[in-house]
């Protein structure tokens, strides 16, 4: 089992710029792929973001955040990160990271084992 703790969130104006981070304890962090995924107010499901593969050779976005966001890993500092520009009201959630016990990347929940504790994200209009 890998721990996960994410950080960085908080409180943004429309058009701004995040990055956030995701550290991991516990595991060899470079056999693990990774994704982000975000719980909406309201919504009754995690949705998700983004993915990228045990070395960062491969990634997969959302609809919704290509083009605008970038995730990348540092394998030596066992971190994942979030790079989200132009943030838009819409992204306002609770994002978590995630890790899947293969090398391979995931879009589904259900395809991850360890889940961080979600931080929040609010982009003010």
């Amino acid at each position: 089992q890998v721990r996960l703790v994410a950080s960085g969130g908080g409180l943004v104006k429309a058009g701004d710029a995040l990055t956030i981070s995701c550290t991991a304890s516990g595991r060899t962090f470079g056999d693990y792929a990774m994704g982000w995924f975000r719980q909406v107010p309201g919504g009754e499901r995690r949705e998700f973001v983004a993915t990228i593969s045990h070395i960062g050779g491969t990634t997969f976005y959302a609809d919704s955040a290509k083009g605008r966001f970038t995730v990348s890993r540092d394998n030596s500092q066992n971190t994942l990160y979030l790079q989200m520009n132009n943030l838009q009201p819409e992204d306002t959630a609770v994002y978590y990271c995630a890790a899947r016990r293969v090398r391979t990347i995931g879009v589904r929940a259900d395809l991850y084992d360890d889940w961080g504790r979600g931080i929040q994200v609010t982009v003010s209009s």
